[in-house]
């Protein structure tokens, strides 16, 4: 050991002293060996055996070296490994003739790995200053080669490909593009982003379709960057049938906030206009004093379009403009919206398309009562297009709330709770005979809650808790009727047991005096696995006929709520909610299971309602939804998703794909069917193919295959 450390200070000292090294101390070179040899009163050293080269960061290890301080040139022999100093380039060679600082010469029977992705093997590879690599009678392929598998699944050969790392580009001269060994396409010259290049103006991935509706055609994105904040994404989508259409994506970062806008337009004769589009449009940016402006812009030429070419699910289109401000004890939020409906039988004249309203609420700890106190001021206003009497109705309302509640520890393990909230608003009624101009309304709410928990720890860890609860809460038994535009559905469930007041919006308010109670249970296990149960219900002094059968809510006691949670430590998650009565008529019913590990994705739900027109649902509701993906291996996947409507004895959408995924390429093959129908829309089934080679520009995170021949 210590002749080794020995022969490394006299080789440094010997190379230091030539003139490619007679430099600052920032870029000496540093040489390990075995053995080392150099003529006295020259400039000549030769080394070997594990001998390693370290300069500026790069570092090359290699058989034997010869250095010639006369020409400042060394001569390497192999295997040589020569590795850059981020790591991203690595060349392997027989034999090299280098300049001193490694950044130029000649490296013969060479190959070239660049990310540790794409390979490219050389009978020559040329270094120029550092940036340009030139490598001549190339293979450049990111598939795996081995003995039993010399043949790679795609391969590009050229004469010549020069890399440029600066620019962090490849440049392929008289290029043949193989699969499987048969030669598929030749270009005569070709430029491609090495596998560390970020962002690059070029193709992206193509796509091959087949719809029933649209004809067979071919996606060709192309990606512009514009600048070191912008991007725009062009992709033309041409059908063999009479269906053309140019998507756009265009996106622009801020120091402060970000645009993005996705749009398209289309030329097809499905509809009676020839031409049709849309826009969406979102963004968000921070203004002073903690302020955030969020704002969205959505537009469609036709209600079937979006469904049509498979661009959103959107049946409901919201432009709007928002500013909030959210801290610790305080909320704040002035908001302008635009409502569309592309739901058949709807009237966009009729609904409240347009609303603008503001909030602003304060939390505070009072001194003299304890516990914690909530004050809010909020205004709304909605527009509808029509001038109709009724169907045409606007309005506006300001409100004032103001909420304060308390809670104790109580002897014997109690858990004691005081909660009241008062609510005034003012009305201005336009457009409908059946309410007056200017409405008032003064509602206050007083509520008692009591809880008694039970806990419980066994010796295997295995830990219970049980806790009652049962609270009263009075409200006036008459209000002032004002019109209901924001709690026109309640849903029922165990986040709203115990409140209030049960309506969602501001125009509703829960009259009468009220008892609520119910039950939770939760087991918590050390093997990993949860369990929790909760049961309630409500009653009332009488019915005021407020609610609708479909909400559970609806006569003088309300459904039994049951809702239970199972968990598993491996990602196994079962949920089930149900409103059922005395009787066990089934009000409402929703149940999901989410299943995640290594290999398996699976997410499934089924979903009952009751029929209630007063809601807009005039029959009942039962669907069942399924989505599932799952790895075979490191290569082969599959995904499948399912809707299937249980009322109709139909499915409405279904859906198949399977991927090939490896180091050197992602294919996917997809199969969807949609079967709902309207006056404006047909069924569609439809067929995708995709095919990215992998090895050029980025990849995407989290991809990890075997680079080992076995």
């Amino acid at each position: 050991m210590l002749g080794r450390l020995l022969a490394i200070a006299v080789l440094c000292t010997a190379i230091l002293a030539g003139p490619g090294f007679a430099q600052s101390a920032q870029t000496a070179a540093t040489l390990i060996a075995d053995n080392i040899r150099f003529s006295r009163g020259t400039t000549s050293v030769s080394a070997s055996g594990h001998v390693e080269i370290f300069y500026n960061n790069t570092t090359m290890r290699a058989t034997a070296v010869h250095y010639e301080g006369s020409t400042d040139q060394i001569r390497v022999e192999g295997p040589i490994t020569l590795t850059e100093a981020n790591g991203r380039s690595i060349v392997f060679a027989e034999f090299a003739e280098l300049s001193s600082d490694l950044q130029n010469g000649v490296l013969q029977s060479a190959r070239l790995v660049l990310d540790r992705q794409l390979q490219i093997a050389a009978t020559q590879i040329n270094r120029i200053d550092g940036r340009y690599t030139q490598l001549y009678q190339t293979v450049a392929s990111s598939c795996e080669v081995c003995a039993h598998n010399p043949v790679p699944l795609w391969q590009i050969r050229a004469r010549r490909i020069v890399h440029d790392q600066l620019e962090q580009q490849l440049y392929f001269e008289e290029a043949q593009f193989r699969a499987l060994g048969i030669p598929i396409a030749y270009f005569p010259r070709l430029r491609l982003p090495d596998p560390s290049l970020e962002r690059a103006s070029g193709f992206l991935t193509p796509e091959i379709r087949a719809n029933d509706q649209l004809g067979v055609g071919i996606r060709m994105p192309y990606f512009f960057t514009l600048g070191p904040h912008t991007d725009l994404t062009v992709s033309p989508y041409l059908t063999l049938g009479g269906s053309q259409t140019v998507e756009a994506r265009l996106r622009r970062a801020f120091r402060n906030g970000f645009i993005e806008a996705n749009g398209a337009l289309s030329w097809d004769d499905l509809t009676t206009d020839s031409t049709r589009s849309y826009l969406f449009a979102e963004g968000w940016f921070d203004l002073p004093r903690d302020f955030r402006l969020d704002f969205g812009y959505q537009t469609v030429s036709d209600p079937a379009y979006l469904v049509t070419y498979d661009f959103s699910d959107e049946d409901i289109l919201n432009s709007f403009a928002t500013i909030s401000r959210a801290s610790r004890d305080e909320y704040i939020e002035l908001s302008a919206n635009r409502y569309h409906s592309l739901r058949q039988g709807d009237n966009n004249a009729t609904l409240p398309n347009h609303t603008v309203g503001g909030e602003i609420t304060r939390r505070f700890a009072p001194a003299w009562v304890g516990g914690i106190a909530t004050l809010g001021l909020s205004t709304e206003t909605l527009n509808r297009d029509s001038t109709a009497d009724i169907i045409g109705r606007d309005v506006s309302r300001l409100s004032a709330e103001a909420n304060w509640r308390r809670d104790w520890v109580l002897p014997g393990g109690f858990l004691g709770a005081v909660e009241a909230h008062w609510q005034g608003d003012i009305y201005d009624v336009r457009e409908d005979s059946n309410f007056s101009s200017e409405l008032t309304r003064s509602t206050p709410f007083v509520a008692a809650e009591l809880r008694w928990p039970w806990a419980r720890a066994q010796a295997n860890g295995v830990t219970h808790v049980i806790e009652p609860i049962v609270q009263y809460a009075w409200a006036p038994s008459t209000t002032t009727t004002v019109p209901n535009e924001d709690s026109g559905v309640v849903e029922f469930d165990e986040g709203n047991l115990f409140a209030l007041n049960r309506f969602p919006g501001a125009d509703g308010h829960e009259l009468g005096s009220r008892l609520a109670f119910g039950v939770s249970y939760t087991r918590e296990d050390p093997l990993g696995w949860s369990l929790g149960l909760t049961i309630g219900r409500v009653l009332r002094e009488r019915d005021f006929g407020q609610f609708t059968p479909g909400s559970g809510l609806d006569s003088r006691d309300s459904d039994w709520l049951i809702a239970a949670r199972f968990e598993m430590g491996h990602g196994l998650e079962v949920i089930n909610r149900a409103l059922f009565s005395e009787t066990f008529n089934v009000t409402s019913n929703e149940l999901a299971v989410n299943w995640a590990n290594e290999r398996v994705d699976l997410t499934s739900s089924y979903t009952w309602l009751q029929a209630d027109p007063a809601e807009g649902r005039p029959q009942d509701i039962g669907e069942w939804a399924f989505d599932a993906a799952y790895d075979f291996d490191n290569a082969w996947g599959a995904q499948v998703d399912w809707r299937y409507d249980f009322e109709a004895n139909e499915p409405t959408r279904a859906g198949l794909a399977v991927t090939y995924a490896t180091e050197c390429v992602d294919v996917e093959f997809s199969l969807s069917r949609r079967f709902t129908t309207s006056a404006t829309l047909d069924a569609a089934t439809e067929f995708g193919l995709t095919v990215a080679l992998n090895g050029f520009g980025a990849t995407r995170d989290g991809r990890s295959y075997d680079r080992t021949c076995h």
